[in-house]
């Protein structure tokens, strides 16, 4: 051993012999070192398919809030319209309203307001959008109010050819997206495209403010008057937040704006008992 110690007689020898029982050890430490790798695999598994599980709900949760943020984004962009609209009707005071519920009878063309009386509303009130003159109240309640459209069959909003200002009257149809003008001279300078605005006779509705655009025009020498039919510029349809104003012969007590809510005479022709 002092030889060895010293000279390393036996370092091949124990090299050798550390090769040949390496197998046997490696036999020895095989059940231990698997036991020891299937728990690390399941443990990492485990692991994966909790974070995985924690990542869907993390996108879920993210989508959802993308998509609140969205609708946000188009409300945002819909009042922002709305609100630059304001300025088309002078200084008056004004109030922007949401819709509770939309009439479903084909015949009638009614749309139910989330304001009403305490906030000074009246019946006989215009009702705008962003594009357009949208309706009137015709019932008024506390905390609710009932609007008639324009292209209700019992509705007329007197109106002007904004190009020559030639007057006429703008009939409902009880389609959405049409109105009659029916008392057109087959002389009278109309052209498909002209835009039809608010003549503001009668105060009713604010004048010059954009109605309907003509869509057709139909002249026969035969008759006295025009067939004319005309689309109206307020989306009647697809509004959600509406404007509502007050002319100055009927300011409210105290006059609302339009932060605080989110025919010439205009008169329906056979309104509902309220």
């Amino acid at each position: 051993m002092t030889v060895d110690h010293r000279q390393h007689h036996l370092d091949s020898v124990r090299a050798t012999l550390s090769v040949a029982v390496y197998p046997l050890q490696w036999l020895v430490n095989l059940p231990g070192s698997t036991s020891q790798w299937f728990r690390e695999a399941l443990s990492t598994r485990r692991d994966l398919q909790e974070q995985n599980a924690s990542l869907r709900t993390q996108r879920l949760v993210l989508s959802t809030q993308l998509q609140k943020l969205e609708s946000l984004e188009a409300e945002n962009m819909r009042l922002r319209a709305l609100l630059d609209s304001s300025f088309q009707v002078g200084k008056r005071p004004m109030l922007i309203a949401e819709l509770l519920s939309v009439d479903m009878d084909p015949y009638r063309h009614q749309v139910e307001i989330n304001k009403g009386s305490l906030e000074h509303l009246y019946e006989g009130q215009p009702l705008l959008d962003s594009q357009g003159i949208m309706g009137q109240l015709i019932h008024v309640g506390p905390f609710s109010a009932t609007a008639m459209l324009i292209t209700d069959p019992s509705h007329a909003i007197p109106v002007q050819i904004n190009r020559t200002g030639l007057r006429t009257i703008a009939l409902g149809t009880g389609s959405i997206d049409r109105l009659d003008l029916p008392h057109i001279p087959t002389n009278a300078d109309v052209r498909v495209g002209d835009l039809l605005v608010s003549s503001g006779l009668g105060g009713r509705f604010p004048p010059g403010y954009p109605v309907a655009e003509v869509v057709s025009v139909e002249q026969d020498p035969g008759n006295t008057f025009s067939k004319v039919e005309a689309r109206p510029r307020a989306n009647l349809d697809r509004s959600r937040e509406v404007l509502l104003v007050w002319p100055p012969d009927m300011l409210p007590p105290t006059p609302p704006t339009a932060s605080s809510g989110a025919a010439e005479s205009g008169q329906p022709r056979d309104p509902p008992a309220p």
